[in-house]
């Protein structure tokens, strides 16, 4: 059950900081407007930092279902535990956009763009073509899960490998190149958790001509960051790791 609540803690802290620098851009109204592309990037990898630091120690720090799933799949997790994992962390990243809705509650009555809204919620790509889409969020989540394996320290055997605190920087510097490299196609979800929780929580909130949630998109980042972790995965064990 610790492992499961620190999942839940982090994710909420990596959502809050990440989409919080999300609606700090691209509502109306705020200080942050000027922000751009590489004060997102920045920001999700401080945000992925605290996230990872705080939960490290309780839980191993996945705050991701395809790392999870990515783990599990390498005989680096125990699988039984695999559900608790993803619930937790979907759950998390509600939370953690809930924290955000709350905290810019006016400049979301005063934001009347329904993307934007959107935006700092959920992921959208700036090209919609659903193969492509789900190729390149496969690809940065590959790029994530890999670099986890490495970070983590990884090694021959059976052993489970988990994160700790000391890796929360490397993690958060991947992050932020993946951002930097592979994130301008789709908005790098590269988690299903980070993109679903909070897709669910547009739906919900009670936000002022908010649109719609675009389900049509939604399995995207979730199929395709699957996909990566399993390829993570499976040249992590070709490797003979």
């Amino acid at each position: 059950m610790t492992a499961y609540i620190f999942e839940f803690i982090g994710t909420a802290m990596l959502i809050l900081i990440g989409n919080g620098v999300v609606a700090n851009l691209v509502l109306k109204d705020t200080k942050g407007s000027d922000l751009g592309w590489v004060g997102i990037s920045l920001a999700w990898g401080i945000a992925v930092f605290t996230g990872v630091f705080i939960s490290a120690d309780g839980s191993g720090g996945h705050l991701n279902p395809a790392v999870t799933i990515g783990l599990a799949t390498a005989g680096k997790f125990e699988w039984a535990l695999t559900p608790g994992y993803i619930i937790s962390q979907v759950l998390g990243a509600m939370m953690g956009n809930f924290l955000v809705w709350l905290s810019y509650k006016k400049h979301y009555d005063a934001t009347e763009d329904q993307g934007a809204i959107l935006a700092t919620f959920s992921t959208a790509p700036a090209i919609r073509n659903s193969f492509w889409n789900v190729i390149s969020e496969a690809i940065g989540t590959f790029a994530l899960v890999f670099g986890v394996f490495f970070i983590a320290g990884g090694s021959v055997g059976e052993e489970a490998i988990k994160l700790g605190s000391l890796d929360a920087l490397p993690v958060a510097l991947l992050v932020i190149g993946i951002g930097f490299g592979l994130g301008g196609a789709t908005g790098y979800a590269i988690n299903p958790a980070r993109d679903f929780g909070p897709r669910i929580m547009h739906a919900l909130l009670p936000i002022k001509g908010k649109g719609s949630s675009d389900w049509a998109y939604a399995w995207i980042p979730i199929v395709g960051p699957i996909l990566g972790a399993l390829a993570a995965a499976g040249v992590y064990i070709f490797l003979g790791n």
